[in-house]
């Protein structure tokens, strides 16, 4: 089983790669997860949120938006507060990845997506999209990251975005 980042910037600096992803809500506060898989094992799959690195100087929040229109071709997103944090490490495409995590809160009207912005390394390792109930995400028995998803958004949409962002579970793969 592997985790969910397909890199979208190669960095291979010592430490936690800095990775900003959107828990993007539509009005019916389905969520948008990305399909992925290992570019050199089409059977390992997982959902997964958009997002990726930070690239040169941007700011977590300018990460998160253009990750958002390369992957999924959404432009008008709403963001909010940032909900999440976790630190993560997982083999993907040949190496370790440690990454520093912040999910952002992200609503849009927009439910149409086009994912012809997607980097090389996307197009390898990601199959498609698709918008999801929490039920739906309840019932499911795929691999979804970040892990508990179904009961952080089911918390998220029962009570609201955090005072302060949550710290989730360290996940190594």
């Amino acid at each position: 089983m592997t985790e969910p980042a397909p890199p979208s910037a190669t960095d291979g600096s010592a430490g936690h790669r800095q990775v900003s992803r959107i828990v993007l809500l539509d009005p019916d506060d389905r969520i948008l997860l990305l399909h992925g898989f290992e570019p050199d094992n089409p059977s390992d799959t997982w959902w997964f949120t958009p997002g990726g690195g930070l690239e040169g100087g941007e700011t977590r929040e300018e990460a998160a938006r253009r990750e958002l229109v390369e992957e999924t071709g959404i432009t008008d997103a709403v963001l909010g507060p940032v909900l999440w944090k976790r630190r993560c490490s997982f083999p993907f495409d040949g190496r370790r990845w440690d990454q520093d995590e912040w999910y952002y809160l992200g609503r849009t009207d927009r439910t149409a997506t086009d994912m012809a912005g997607q980097t090389d390394l996307e197009r390898r390792s990601v199959s498609g999209l698709r918008w999801w109930t929490v039920e739906e995400l309840s019932a499911s028995h795929e691999t979804v990251y970040p892990t508990r998803l179904a009961e952080l958004l089911r918390t998220l949409l029962d009570e609201g975005p955090p005072s302060a962002p949550v710290l989730l579970e360290t996940e190594r793969v």
